[in-house]
């Protein structure tokens, strides 16, 4: 596992928000962790932290969706020189200049409440295995949902990658929190392996949709 590493700069107003204090999302039917964090704020958000590190999970990071999207150019493409990956974004979509969690290489978002983000990867021995596992990680520490499920998880084909993927799906009791979405895809070939995550607030057929589409462009 490579050293921790952690945030860069400050911390940036959220929609999706989390803290490590005593995670508590977990898969439908599992125990659950001994206490809760308090419920996401309705304004301004609060942090959304990550843990990444080798192979999949690259150390210690934190990661928010900005409320002030940096005024750029449109792309048409992300390009990540790193991961030697490009993934295509539609109209609306925007490069980020700077991933906003370290370890990750590059980012994209849609307004304020999409987010994709990839990285390079040491390849697993077993990939649906470890796909799950920095799945449910993933789902600990941003979703903390009353209920995670687990919407997907199937072996993927994309172009000359093949891989696995599982997404999850939290809700939430309180009318505050609105369902909120998480993709892990785990994508290798040939001397490269790739990870791509998405999230998604609130999660609706349309958005997910779209998340999805630029998530599986990846090349």
């Amino acid at each position: 596992m490579e050293p921790g590493a952690q945030a860069d700069g400050g911390a940036f107003p959220a929609r999706l928000a989390a803290r490590l204090a005593a995670p508590s999302a977990r898969l439908y039917g599992a125990p659950a962790a001994p206490r809760r964090p308090r419920r996401w704020s309705r304004r301004a958000g609060a942090l959304l932290a990550m843990i990444v590190a080798g192979g999949l999970v690259a150390g210690l990071a934190t990661v928010v969706l900005r409320l002030a999207v940096p005024e750029q150019a449109r792309t048409a493409m992300l390009i990540d020189a790193t991961a030697a990956v490009e993934i295509s974004l539609p109209e609306g979509w925007r490069q980020d200049p700077v991933p906003p969690v370290t370890g990750f290489t590059s980012a994209a978002r849609h307004g304020l409440d999409t987010l994709v983000m990839a990285r390079p990867s040491g390849a697993p021995s077993d990939a649906a295995k470890a796909t799950a596992q920095a799945a449910e990680l993933y789902s600990r520490l941003l979703l903390h949902g009353d209920r995670v499920s687990v919407v997907e998880d199937r072996p993927i084909t994309i172009g000359t990658y093949g891989g696995h993927t599982r997404s999850l799906r939290a809700e939430y009791k309180d009318v505050v929190n609105r369902p909120a979405y998480l993709r892990v895809m785990l994508l290798t070939k040939p001397g490269r392996t790739v990870v791509v995550v998405g999230l998604l607030q609130p999660d609706e057929t349309t958005s997910r949709q779209a998340l999805d589409a630029v998530m599986t462009s990846v090349r």
